[in-house]
């Protein structure tokens, strides 16, 4: 593609948008808008949507319920959405990594693709940090890789998956030798490291209180991007490793919506997401700052996310 078939594209979408954001103050969704959310109730992802059900409500005038539609870390809600008429009346909450890992390892099991959907945003990313105990014989990625390499290895504590399939890159492009711990979540990771029977492991931001108590130091950034409370830490990426986990809220809904009812949803999710309600919310059920994308952010993040999961599995 040539540069001024670039601009000519970047121009043509601008105006599109522009049109659509016209349309959108036009569109609302006829009768019940549904907004489902992919795990079960009592955790941060329904937390989260079910307060951004009620600011949309209450900032719109529309009539919003969330429903918990559980399975498969959101496969099975998302299923049901791409299957959907386009009609803008069911919009779904997921988390990117199961998709994602689910799209990689058995996409063509699967009744959607990326394809499937049209997306509105995101609401927030967890702030995946790997970190030591404040006396581990390390600062920094490099010379946690380098003191991996005498005796056992080092035991490193993880709470999902992607987390392990993370320092697994690390050793695989460095020779490095980790012992790796399952734990029921960071929780349990931390209760663990503080007994001293792990000298690093994930977390996603109920560790900074041991930060600010001296009890463990931060190692490295999981995600693409370092974080607001350190940044001064370098991420996985920037230590010289190629991938990154970088666990989303997003939404979509289903393929072929029409752009305005596309523009007025994620006009009214963005409009709630930056509320002081929603955020307060994000603060405590995520220990994170509300980060909407956008549609065409969102869609660019889970294109990307996927080919970063490949390299995580190791199949790029």
């Amino acid at each position: 593609m040539t540069l001024k078939s670039k601009i000519a594209g970047v121009i043509a979408g601008a105006v599109l948008a522009l049109a659509g954001a016209a349309h959108a103050e036009d569109w609302a969704p006829k009768g019940t808008l549904k907004l489902q959310i992919g795990f079960g109730a009592g955790g941060s992802t329904d937390t989260i949507g079910r307060v951004i059900a009620k600011v949309m409500k209450e900032q719109t005038g529309w009539n919003i319920i969330a429903e918990n539609k559980t399975g498969g870390g959101g496969v099975a809600m998302f299923t049901g959405i791409s299957k959907m008429p386009p009609k803008g009346n069911v919009i779904g909450l997921g988390v990117n990594m199961p998709i994602m890992v689910n799209l990689v390892k058995r996409g063509d099991q699967l009744p959607f693709n990326l394809d499937s959907f049209d997306y509105l945003g995101t609401a927030s990313r967890a702030q995946l940090a790997l970190i030591a105990r404040a006396d581990a014989p390390f600062n920094t990625l490099e010379e946690m890789v380098e003191q991996s390499k005498s005796g056992d290895g080092l035991a490193i504590g993880f709470g999902a998956t992607p987390q392990k399939l993370l320092m697994e890159v690390v050793a695989r492009e460095s020779g490095a030798k980790f012992r790796f711990v399952s734990t029921k979540g960071e929780a349990e990771t931390q209760k663990l490291m503080l007994g001293g029977q792990l000298v690093a492991g994930f977390s996603s931001g109920t560790h900074i209180k041991y930060l600010e108590s001296g009890d463990f130091k931060m190692i490295a950034v999981g995600n693409d991007a370092r974080h607001d409370y350190a940044p001064d830490t370098p991420t996985v990426r920037e230590s010289g490793y190629g991938a990154y986990v970088d666990p989303f809220y997003y939404f979509a809904t289903t393929a072929g919506t029409a752009p305005e009812a596309v523009a007025a949803l994620s006009k009214a999710l963005d409009e709630a997401i930056n509320s002081e309600e929603v955020a307060k919310v994000i603060q405590n059920a995520a220990v994170s700052q509300p980060l909407n994308l956008g549609s065409e952010g969102t869609k660019q993040m889970m294109f990307d996310g996927v080919e970063n999961v490949k390299v995580l599995f190791g199949e790029k």
